[in-house]
């Protein structure tokens, strides 16, 4: 890339440089934070500026004088890692080495014009070779920002996930750390929170690839956990009504089953969203991609608190009908269900079911043999809702598998 060879004319001009160097880069400094509003307003100290704009055009002077066989790119290697750590924006740094360079180069077009055209055809001659060097300095700084980001982000994962294991598991009772958590997270302590559980798929992808950008499009923040065999995420949302939008990005990309907790609004209350998500995951059928949320309903509490013993009651309360053919069992169900909503009219229901209220009535009277007691007993109307809104929720209380369980 670089010439071995030095031009003495350009060495000369190289010197005679270095002999003011202080005010080369304090002229260096000038421009780059009159030009650059970060580096005037925000993020980088101007004695850290001067110091690393000395020290890189120091290296540049010492290649031009003959003094280096290569340029040194040290300072810019260190200053790519300073900056990324500073968060300054990487065309942000790029373009600081362009004005100083520039300035650099017109300080030595100056001296050239002094020294006279002798100087100024060397320097002619020799413009590529200098501007490589900036092109040198830049790559290196560009190459070592993004391994510093990049160490840096997985600091920033690691600790975020180190955060939210702490609220998934729990804070210890009376400490004040779910308030520390929540603004090392960048979260509200009081806000629209869910807790997503998400089946890890074959092959390593992720489950929900690209939530991430979808949710940051929407002003909602996240927060991972990978555990064995899923992810766990906390997400919160600027507003209530973005809660749907939520739902609907997870949806969008998920690539297996995913649980989620219903809306809650204090970080502390994260172990207990966990439940309901793992619950939900878990009710889905396998190797189906799908996404489910629970309702925070007194039923779903006491179901997820009790499934052995609410499955025992299901198959009680609905006896026989379990047994017949899916079919016939599923257009039972759903009559009855819709009968409930209609609060007992056979016509209404049948509107809803797209059917006559007499077909209605028949399979209504057809359920009723199967159950404890007649349909004009409160009792058995009470059984019957309660162990139809406990089978929406938790669909394998119908039958004889596992039921899903708190883990």
């Amino acid at each position: 890339m670089y010439e071995a060879a030095h031009d003495p004319m350009i060495a000369a001009l190289a010197k005679t440089l270095s002999a003011r160097i202080d005010t080369l880069t304090t002229g260096m400094a000038d421009r780059i934070t009159t030009e650059i509003e970060f580096y005037r307003n925000v993020g980088v100290k101007p004695a850290d500026l001067q110091a690393s704009l000395r020290h890189n055009t120091a290296c540049v002077l010492t290649y031009l004088d003959g003094s280096a066989a290569e340029p040194d790119l040290s300072g810019a290697l260190r200053t790519g890692r300073i900056r990324a750590r500073q968060g300054v924006p990487l065309p942000e740094v790029l373009r600081s080495y362009r004005l100083s360079f520039t300035f650099f180069w017109e300080q030595l077009l100056a001296e050239a014009i002094r020294f006279g055209p002798e100087a100024q055809t060397a320097l002619l001659h020799g413009a590529t070779r200098i501007w490589e060097i900036s092109e040198g300095q830049a790559t290196a700084a560009t190459a070592a920002y993004r391994d510093a980001l990049a160490e840096r982000l997985v600091e920033t994962d690691r600790r975020r996930s180190a955060l939210v294991a702490t609220l998934v598991e729990g804070p210890p009772p009376g400490s004040d750390t779910t308030w520390e958590i929540a603004r090392m997270l960048g979260f509200p302590y009081q806000g629209n929170f869910l807790l997503v559980a998400a089946e890890a798929v074959a092959g390593g992808d992720p489950p929900l690839p690209g939530l991430d950008v979808k949710c940051q499009a929407i002003d909602a923040g996240t927060a991972w956990r990978a555990q064995p065999g899923h992810e766990l995420g906390v997400i919160s949302c600027s507003r209530r009504q973005d809660v749907e939008r939520v739902l609907d990005a997870v949806r969008a990309v998920a690539t297996g089953r995913v649980g989620v907790s219903p809306v809650y609004d204090r970080l502390a209350q994260t172990t207990r969203a966990l439940r309901y998500a793992r619950v939900a995951l878990e009710s889905l059928p396998s190797d189906t991609p799908g996404v489910r949320q629970l309702d925070d309903t007194p039923l779903t509490e006491l179901v997820m608190n009790n499934l052995e013993t609410t499955q025992r009651a299901v198959h009680r309360i609905l006896g026989g009908v379990l047994s017949l053919p899916e079919e016939d069992r599923t257009t039972l169900l759903a009559t009855a269900r819709a009968w409930l909503a209609a609060h007992g009219s056979a016509a209404e229901a049948g509107r809803t079911l797209y059917c006559h209220q007499n077909t209605v009535r028949y399979r209504m009277h057809r359920l009723e043999e199967f159950l404890r007691g007649p349909l004009d007993d409160p009792k058995i109307v009470a059984e019957l809702s309660m162990a139809l809104d406990a089978v929406g929720t938790f669909p394998t209380l119908l039958d004889g598998r596992t039921a899903p369980h708190e883990s």
